[in-house]
């Protein structure tokens, strides 16, 4: 009974050594929506696939700080996003501008499709040949004849 009772003890103390401490949100509601309508069109840098809003990185969540911070100082959203895009580049935003320095970025995945439908082509044209039938001259075709005849003698006798 005793070592249920410790076991127990230990499986709690141990998933409270876990917790974290909860982050810090703006005492203002209304500021921390607005902050969060400006974070859903930001990338987190540490995570790169999510939005800064939905990330729990700790760089996301000093990175939301600093928008609260501008906010809180009167800055307006274009301000916030033009800062983080001149800290950060064109990266940060979470739907880039179409512009020479983001051409590869947008047409990358398309260029990259191409390549493989023609690499896929060639292949198959070059495979082609192939897999026509080729003919047999008479020789080939008195060879087959002999050793097919071959073998089906040896199959009717077994």
């Amino acid at each position: 009974m005793v070592k249920w009772l410790l076991v127990i003890a230990l499986s709690v103390l141990s998933s409270l050594a876990v917790a974290r401490q909860a982050v810090p949100v703006a005492k203002d509601p209304a500021l921390e929506a607005h902050m969060m309508r400006i974070a859903e069109n930001l990338r987190c840098l540490e995570c790169q696939n999510e939005t800064l809003a939905a990330s729990h990185a700790s760089l996301a969540q000093d990175l939301r700080q600093q928008i609260r911070e501008m906010l809180k100082a009167g800055y307006a959203d274009q301000e916030v996003v033009d800062y983080m895009v001149e800290r950060y580049g064109d990266f940060v935003l979470y739907k880039p501008p179409f512009k020479p320095t983001t051409w590869f970025l947008w047409l990358g995945p398309f260029a990259l499709l191409l390549l493989a439908v023609w690499a896929l082509a060639k292949t198959i044209r070059q495979r082609a040949p192939l897999s026509s039938a080729s003919e047999l001259t008479p020789e080939q075709e008195l060879e087959a004849q002999r050793l097919l005849g071959a073998s089906t003698s040896k199959e009717s006798s077994s």
